[in-house]
């Protein structure tokens, strides 16, 4: 048996917590292959217990320590939101920190419980620790709203080349493939099964970066014509946002950035517009067609406007002044509307506002952030004192559907407002009907500051218009904004916590790739088959000890 008691517990928290060395922004895939070693050979190590209960304690805790850890490491940032107005929740810290990555962790530990149940001293157990770690990363996607946040797949995905297997499997089938190839040297030591499966794993690797490589060389970046995007980052403090007398201030602020951009725009080419060196243009920067046969598209971030326009007759009148004829205007506003039964509902929304300074189309935001834009058993919570972060009695209402928006002399778009993006089979389901030309993420990041959390953010946007084969433009009020094509690469993007605009053409979509037709149908069939093997290896071990 293995290391037992507080050795063991900390050495499966520290695995775990290593193994997000290989998330944003460090991406370092290389700690995931000591991270779930470790934890084979420390389920390896649990042992059998008096009484079937002991042992089912002592699986799941194997699963939840590493869970523990990985959550810990990988979402400590959360806490800073706590601080934007720590007066009133700098109390919630340790909930934040710590209390949320041990319910997350429950995922793993029951993903560890089931797979030692047709464990086997057999090379193959690393089968069923994939296939059950990959379907419980499936739930954690729905369960309770969902929260599929760092997903173990991401760890396989730290470049465009190899984000393109999501276009095929999905997020969940390359969390399954890469639990399988980061747990292969673990059975290095093996003496039965070993050869086979760690050719497997080699040809799943070897498959994984050959589809990156395949797809990505034939592709080079095509433009939709006569389109340019124009993304605003005008990088304000989330605290202001919480001071009423500075709406003006912060509504100028972005009328003043998305103008200094439109200066920018030059007949001969076009570049990211900003202050300071992180605002320089990215390599590979694109030529702007901005000739007034352009339409251009001004992307706001979230909340950027920090007032209900409508109630707001001189700003619509500002907007109209400042949207140039052949520019459109995408932005993220709260939107009110009247009850049949007397008072009103807040969504958190994206408004199309066109030249002449008119709201032509709006969308409400569907998957809201629990605590954060409503108080989930509010009934009950609120008597504790407990708030939602954004400090409204009742919080956002959420909207009924998600479907594009049409947009004149442009492709239509599909609005996703912050953690919208990191639900692909979501964003799948609202594509099919009617597949847009791109993905437009509205985001406001500005809770979490300079920590990795924006930086996980983006990738989990990115790998989600990778599934559809769909180019992505995002509008961060902090940052970080992009421009991609429908493979993952970045156009043109701002860093975070720089202030200035992108100024771009826009991305042309890919084909409908197989995971926006068949959504998970790919990854139930590879797991079905993960199973279906790994039980039967069990089954057939355990009738030769009889």
């Amino acid at each position: 048996m293995l290391l037992e008691g507080a050795r063991r517990v900390l050495l499966a928290i520290a695995a775990g917590a290593f193994a997000t060395l290989a998330l944003p922004p460090v991406d370092f895939p290389a700690a995931a292959f000591v991270a779930f070693p470790v934890l084979v050979w420390l389920l390896d190590g649990v042992g059998a217990r008096p009484t079937l209960a002991r042992t089912l304690i002592a699986d799941f805790a194997v699963g939840w320590l590493f869970g523990f850890g990985y959550f810990v490491a990988g979402l400590w940032w959360l806490g800073s939101a706590m601080l934007v107005n720590a007066a009133a929740f700098a109390v919630f810290i340790p909930f934040a920190v710590l209390g949320l990555p041990a319910i997350l962790a429950i995922y793993f530990g029951l993903a560890t419980m089931l797979a030692r149940r047709f464990w086997t001293d057999t090379a193959f157990r690393i089968l069923i620790l994939a296939a059950s770690l990959a379907l419980f990363e499936y739930l954690r996607g729905f369960v309770l709203t969902g929260f599929p946040w760092n997903e173990i797949g991401v760890l396989a995905a730290p470049t465009p080349m190899l984000m393109q297997s999501v276009s095929v499997i999905g997020l969940n089938g390359l969390s399954l493939l890469a639990v399988f190839v980061f747990a292969a040297p673990a059975v290095l030591a093996d003496r039965h099964g070993r050869t086979p499966v760690l050719t497997l794993a080699v040809v799943v690797a070897a498959a994984h970066i050959g589809y990156g490589y395949y797809r990505l060389p034939p592709h080079a970046t095509t433009y939709v014509d006569g389109v340019a995007v124009s993304v605003v980052q005008a990088n304000i403090a989330q605290s202001d946002k919480f001071d009423e007398a500075a709406a003006q201030e912060i509504f100028a602020r972005q009328i003043a950035v998305t103008e200094k951009g439109r200066e920018s725009r030059r007949p001969e080419g076009g570049t990211t517009s900003g202050a300071g060196p992180e605002a320089e243009a990215a390599p590979g920067a694109q030529i702007v067609d901005a000739r007034p046969k352009t339409r251009t598209l001004i992307v706001w971030p979230e909340s950027s406007l920090p007032f209900v326009l409508t109630e707001r007759p001189e700003a619509v009148a500002k907007l109209a002044d400042m949207i140039q004829p052949g520019e459109t205007l995408i932005a993220g506003a709260p939107r009110i509307e009247p009850m049949a039964s007397g008072g009103e509902r807040l969504y958190n929304s994206v408004l199309v506002v066109d030249d002449n300074g008119e709201i032509v189309d709006a969308r409400d935001k569907v998957h809201l952030v629990p605590f954060g834009e409503y108080l989930p058993f509010e009934r009950y919570l609120a008597r504790l004192g407990i708030m939602n972060l954004t400090e409204m009695p009742g919080g956002f209402s959420a909207g009924t559907e998600r479907r594009p928006v049409p947009l004149a002399d442009a492709p239509s778009f599909l609005p996703l407002i912050c953690y919208e993006a990191i639900f692909p089979s979501e964003i799948a389901a609202s594509a099919a009907a009617d597949r847009p030309g791109f993905i437009v993420n509205d985001t406001n990041d500005g809770w979490f500051g300079m920590t990795p959390g924006p930086h996980q953010h983006l990738r989990l946007a990115e790998l989600s218009a990778v599934a559809l084969g769909l180019p992505l433009v995002r509008a961060a009020n902090t940052g970080i904004s992009v421009v991609t094509d429908p493979y993952g690469r970045e156009i043109e993007a701002l860093a975070l916590g720089a202030t200035g605009t992108i100024e771009a053409r826009l991305p042309a979509a890919a084909e409908p790739t197989p995971y926006s037709r068949l959504r998970n149908l790919p990854f139930f069939g590879l797991l079905a088959a993960t199973f279906l093997f790994g039980v039967s290896v069990w089954l057939f071990i355990s009738r030769q000890t009889d």
